[in-house]
């Protein structure tokens, strides 16, 4: 194929698709540096501003999903407007591939290119697909995924079980006294981690809440990223139980590998690239996924682990009664954490953004 081949990727709206394509655009770039690559995404939405920070160019469609409320009469518009925005955008690129990731935009974008018979590559997150990516699967040369049994939404010819790409900061890294200095943390006596996502979790803060006098006289510390809006209340609780020395409210995390490094047993939701990076780095992990999620994807994610003995799960619904019990127990477990760092780990596609590449370079260069 040649050196310097045009690319669009489309895409976004939440982290799980933007961090995925950020992972394969640079995986492109390290393969073809004089590749020309181009994102699409949806105005508004916060690909807009990730992915210029990232290095890359992009281009905004009007395009939303669907809503409970007046601003839902809007959709067919948007829709027809996005598709022709999409295919102006497409002839005047001129791409040679267009890789959908997901979220409002990608589907304008694979649509627009499957009109104009542009190939098009699809990388799906999760173990249950999207509706963006379920429609435009069908014509698509070839499906990425990170979970096997796919076969009963996409034609299985099509399917290459590549794993989810990653942010390039996502590992553990230094030894467990360097991550406990950071932290302020004792190395020696067992740590939590808790990560709801950037903006935290209002399922998980409320479920430690109800019962952080649990952490009282004995050895467990917890980071806890709380997000800014519960950062306050936890942070005033600790103190309130003396509690300051062994349990770390922070609004977020900026050393993701120094928390791996240093947590023994984690608390996260179940999006695809929260799981993606839990079995990277082998950790054992209690799930509570987001009941809110697109058909409850997450539920979907997380079972597929818990059914390989591979993660504990409680339910949303259930935090403030069942998490920090759950929690307990797989702390005071040393054999079912190693089983589950084990099985957990099986998961892991280190080289996925490679991986995913090679198979454009396959399926639609031929070479």
């Amino acid at each position: 194929m040649k050196a310097n081949p045009k690319i669009v990727i489309s895409g976004g709206g939440t982290g799980g698709h933007i961090f995925p394509a950020i992972a394969i655009a640079d995986a492109l770039k390290r393969r073809f540096p004089e590749a020309d690559i181009l994102f699409i995404g949806a105005k508004g939405r916060m690909e807009m501003e990730r992915v210029p920070k990232a290095g890359y160019p992009i281009e905004g469609l009007w395009i939303s999903g669907m809503t409970k409320d007046i601003k839902s009469l809007a959709l067919p518009l948007k829709l027809t407007h996005s598709f022709n925005h999409a295919i102006a955008i497409l002839k005047r690129f001129k791409p040679d591939v267009v890789i959908g990731v997901g979220g409002f935009a990608s589907g304008p974008t694979l649509m627009g290119a499957n009109f104009l018979g542009i190939p098009t590559v699809i990388q799906e997150q999760n173990s249950y697909p999207g509706k963006t990516n379920r429609n435009v699967g069908k014509k698509a040369k070839a499906i990425c995924v990170a979970y096997d049994h796919m076969e009963q939404w996409f034609p299985k010819e099509k399917i290459h079980l590549t794993g989810n790409p990653l942010r390039a900061n996502i590992s553990t890294s230094g030894t467990r006294e360097e991550a406990a200095e950071y932290f302020h943390l004792d190395a020696n006596k067992p740590v939590m981690l808790l990560v709801g996502g950037s903006q935290g979790a209002l399922g998980i803060n409320k479920g430690i809440s109800a019962q952080l006098n649990k952490f009282k006289g004995n050895d467990l510390q917890l980071i806890w990223q709380t997000g800014k809006s519960y950062f306050d209340q936890a942070s005033q609780e600790a103190k309130a139980l003396g509690l300051e020395n062994k349990v770390k409210p922070t609004v977020f995390i900026d050393r993701m590998d120094l928390a791996y490094t240093l947590a023994d047993v984690v608390v996260s939701r179940a999006g695809a690239m929260s799981i993606s990076e839990l079995a990277l780095v082998r950790k054992p992990v209690i799930f509570v996924p987001l009941p809110t999620a697109a058909e409850d994807h997450q539920t979907k994610n997380a079972q597929r682990l818990v059914d390989a003995k591979a993660a504990l799960l409680v339910k949303n619904a259930e935090t403030e009664a069942e998490l920090i019990p759950t929690l307990l127990r797989l702390v005071g477990d040393p054999d079912l954490q190693q089983s589950m760092s084990r099985n957990i780990g099986r998961f892991a596609r280190p080289n996925a953004a490679e991986d995913i590449v090679q198979v454009i370079v396959d399926t639609c260069f031929g070479s």
